[in-house]
């Protein structure tokens, strides 16, 4: 069992990390230390799956040997109180304490609450579209024009569905200091269309740092981790 853990059902062990600071191209991890062990408790609570020899099909259609849950940390109280106070010391440093945080519906509604309530500032959260009734909003919560807003995602893959949310605020006269994540795939497409709309992205966790995190653990084989790492150089095309 990990050292961060006690009782994998009642109690982690949290540890604290000072700050470096390491650019990833587009996609900044601002410390490897809490990267990986973000990557610990989410392999432990089985948010993220690693299955290289049986894939998993994504709705896009891509095969592949990771899946990713990040709702699955809502059940877990350290861990997420650990996602929380991480990402908002994360929006502090790189952004400063913003009017407003906005989730990016749905998966980062409920974290988005809580790094709001840690920051002790409103929360709003952005759906992918317009509602078709009612009021018809895109955006839910009290947003005035002018507003420095943080945005908060609990997964990046190719990025479309998180900066659709960007540009819905905008929109709206918000003013998008940036992006903080709890984990990013790393692809390649993603920070081109964060670099494309001029949006800085921060993650928790990324990729790299996952599959160094499961390779010192022994959570998974050698051959295992280069069946990653193909995946990852081409992911649309693996397994086709």
């Amino acid at each position: 069992m990990s050292t961060y853990f006690k009782n994998l059902k009642e109690s982690f062990e949290i540890i604290g990390f000072s700050f470096t600071k390491t650019l990833y191209i587009c996609n900044m991890i601002l410390n490897k230390d809490i990267a990986k062990k973000t990557a610990e408790l989410l392999l432990q609570i089985k948010a993220i799956k690693l299955s290289p020899n049986t894939p998993f099909t994504w709705a896009s259609g891509w095969k592949s040997p990771i899946y990713c849950d990040n709702r699955i940390t809502l059940s877990y109280p350290a861990v997420r109180v650990f996602l929380k106070e991480e990402i908002a010391k994360i929006v502090e440093q790189q952004h400063g304490k913003p009017d407003v945080i906005a989730g990016v519906a749905t998966g980062a509604i409920a974290i988005g609450i809580l790094v709001a309530q840690e920051l002790g500032v409103p929360f709003i959260y952005v759906r992918p579209e317009p509602k078709k009734h009612g009021r018809k909003n895109q955006i839910e919560g009290y947003l005035e024009s002018g507003q420095n807003v943080v945005v908060i995602e609990d997964l990046i893959s190719t990025g479309k569905s998180s900066l659709n949310a960007v540009e819905a605020l905008k929109e709206a006269g918000a003013v998008v200091k940036g992006m903080v994540a709890i984990f990013s795939y790393g692809f390649d497409i993603a920070n081109e269309n964060f670099k494309e709309k001029n949006v800085t992205l921060t993650t928790l966790s990324n990729y790299t740092n996952l599959l160094e995190q499961a390779s010192d653990s022994n959570y998974i084989s050698e051959n295992e981790i280069n069946t990653l790492q193909e995946w990852r150089s081409d992911p649309s095309l693996w397994k086709q």
